[in-house]
C-alpha cells in the first residue's frame, strides 16, 4: 500500500482576521489536492498567525486568547478535509482544558471525525513562558490507509515515545514542528531521521516559514518540510524522500511506500526494529 504525502512549509506574516488565515490555509489545501495527496501535514504552532490580528487595544494578542479561535479552526478544517476527501494534520493549535492549555495536534478526516494528540515534551519556552502543560497519553490512529501517530517537534527528540508509537502499529510518524533558529531546526530534524531508522518507519515533518513581528517567541522562524524514510537499499541513500527548500512558503509531495517497510524490517541491510532487545528493554509498559 502507498501513501501520498504532502508537507507545508506555512508562511507566517502579519493578517487582520481569520478570513485571511482562512484563506492562507485553503490555498495550501487546494494546492496539495492538485497533487492528488491523501495526508497533508501542516507546522506546529501555525495558528499562532492567528495572535497578530490586533484586539480591542490595537494590539497584538497573547497566547492565553488562542483558544478562543478553536471553534472556527475546527469548522475550517473540517469542511477542508470533508470537501479535498484529505486526512489533514492541520498542525497544532492551542487548546483550553481544565484551565490549563495544551499544545495539541489535530487530525481531520474526510469524514468530519476530528482526533487529537497534545504534545507529551513541552520546551522550557512553553512551559515558562506560555505555562503551558504536558499531554499524558500516546494515542495511534488508524486510518483508511493504515496506522499512524502525530508527535510534534520536541517529542521527536525521545526515543521512547517513537519506538512505543511503532510498537502499537504505527508505520508513519507525522511531526509538525517549529524552530526558530538552525540549531533547533537540526535537533529536530536529525533526530527524525534517527527515529526512522530506529524503528524503520517513515517520518513526515515540517515547520514554519517567515515571521511574526508583533507575537512574542514566533519573530523567527526556521523550517523546511522533509519526507523521511529508513537508510536502506530500497530507500534513497540520505533517507530523503523529498525536501523543501529551506525558508521558502512551499509544499512538498512524496510517495510512501509501507511494504517496503515490511521489506527491510524483515530482511534488510540491517533489522534494526525486530533486533530490539525487549529482553532488556520494554517498547511500553
Amino acid at each position: 500500500m502507498k501513501i501520498r504525502a504532502a508537507a507545508v512549509q506555512y508562511h507566517l506574516h502579519t493578517i487582520a482576521s481569520f478570513g485571511e488565515f482562512a484563506a492562507q490555509a485553503e490555498h495550501y489545501v487546494k494546492t496539495a489536492q492538485e497533487f492528488e495527496t491523501e495526508f497533508l501535514l501542516f507546522p506546529e504552532f501555525f495558528t499562532t498567525q492567528l495572535l497578530s490580528i490586533p484586539g480591542e487595544d490595537g494590539l497584538a494578542q497573547g497566547i492565553e486568547r488562542l483558544p478562543d479561535y478553536t471553534p472556527e479552526y475546527t469548522d475550517l478544517f473540517r469542511r477542508l478535509a470533508a470537501d479535498s476527501g484529505m486526512h489533514i494534520i492541520a498542525g497544532t493549535h492551542v487548546v483550553r482544558r481544565a484551565d490549563k492549555l495544551y499544545n495539541t495536534a489535530h487530525l481531520f478526516f474526510p469524514d468530519g471525525r476530528i482526533e487529537t494528540q497534545e504534545k507529551i515534551h513541552i520546551t522550557p519556552t512553553e512551559a515558562h513562558e506560555w505555562n503551558m502543560a504536558r499531554g499524558d497519553g500516546l494515542s495511534v490512529f488508524e486510518t483508511s490507509k493504515g496506522r499512524i501517530a502525530l508527535l510534534t517537534c520536541y517529542d521527536i527528540e525521545f526515543p521512547e515515545i517513537v519506538r512505543m508509537a511503532r510498537a502499537k502499529g504505527a508505520d508513519v510518524i507525522f511531526c509538525p514542528s517549529c524552530t526558530d533558529d538552525r540549531h533547533g531546526f537540526h535537533r529536530v530534524r536529525y533526530t527524525c531521521h534517527a527515529r526512522a531508522i530506529e524503528n524503520q518507519v517513515y517520518v513526515v515533518t515540517t515547520g514554519t516559514v517567515g515571521s511574526l513581528p508583533t507575537v512574542d517567541f514566533m519573530r523567527g522562524n526556521f523550517g523546511q518540510a522533509a519526507v523521511i524514510s529508513p537508510n536502506d537499499v530500497p530507500f534513497p541513500p540520505r533517507g530523503i524522500v523529498a525536501e523543501g527548500e529551506i525558508n521558502d512558503d512551499m509544499i512538498i509531495a512524496a510517495d510512501l511506500d509501507l511494504e517496503l517497510l515490511n521489506e527491510v524490517r524483515e530482511k534488510g541491510s540491517v533489522t534494526t526494529w525486530r533486533d530490539r532487545r525487549t529482553d532488556l528493554y520494554t517498547d511500553w509498559s
